[in-house]
């Protein structure tokens, strides 16, 4: 399987390129500037420079591209698209490190995290910024894309312990009434639904036991 690790050189990134080579797979980091990544091969490009013919020689691209600056969030949804663009009607599949904040915490899927009064409002315009973006994937009939929306608490380093816990649209907690994941368990989560999973044109969660 080969796979294209799009910001490869961050802190997730870095990570599920890692996970991946250390199965076996065939993994290109693309990356912006230097590779820093274990990664031997490597595409050097914006990712709004990328084209169908960079990406379709990959089985999976996965888009680890993020942004906090707040007059950059709308980069969410343009890079997005324009990746949803250049992968439409093609066999490869894009998968996507999404946020928990547009997660449900109803099962008649109406009431989002972001939304609720607990929710931190430093993290709101992020988090809505990232829903938008899966809002307009959803309308995308034409592209083999998955969400992996990680825990609340998502733990650049904590540990890896090898475990975690699939879960749907809803917010979900653990047996200890948690919502985390390491950086390092989310890379394992991801890894096996590229080489494993069929949750096409779907959203899907994880978080630790």
């Amino acid at each position: 399987m080969k796979i294209g690790v799009i910001a490869a050189n961050g802190k997730a990134g870095k990570l599920i390129t890692e996970e991946a080579i250390n199965r076996g797979l065939d993994v290109t980091a693309i990356v912006r500037n230097e590779n820093k990544t274990v990664a031997t091969q490597s595409i050097i490009k914006d990712i709004f420079d990328l084209t169908t013919e960079d990406l379709t020689q990959f089985d999976v691209v996965v888009d680890a591209f993020g942004e906090i600056r707040e007059d950059k969030l709308h980069l969410h949804q343009d890079s997005i698209q324009h990746l949803s663009d250049i992968l439409s009607n093609t066999n490869t599949r894009l998968i996507i490190i999404g946020g928990a904040g547009s997660l449900y915490v109803d099962d008649q899927l109406e009431n989002q995290l972001f939304d609720t009064p607990d929710f931190p409002e430093v993290f709101k315009p992020l988090a809505k910024s990232q829903g938008k973006a899966l809002v307009d994937l959803r309308k995308r009939d034409d592209v083999r894309w998955t969400f992996i929306s990680p825990a609340a608490e998502f733990i650049a380093d904590g540990e890896r312990t090898g475990e975690y816990i699939l879960a749907g649209e809803v917010f979900t907690l653990n047996d200890k009434g948690e919502s985390k994941i390491s950086y390092a368990d989310y890379a394992i989560a991801l890894v096996d639904e590229a080489t494993e999973g069929n949750h096409i044109q779907e959203r899907i969660s994880v978080l630790s036991k």
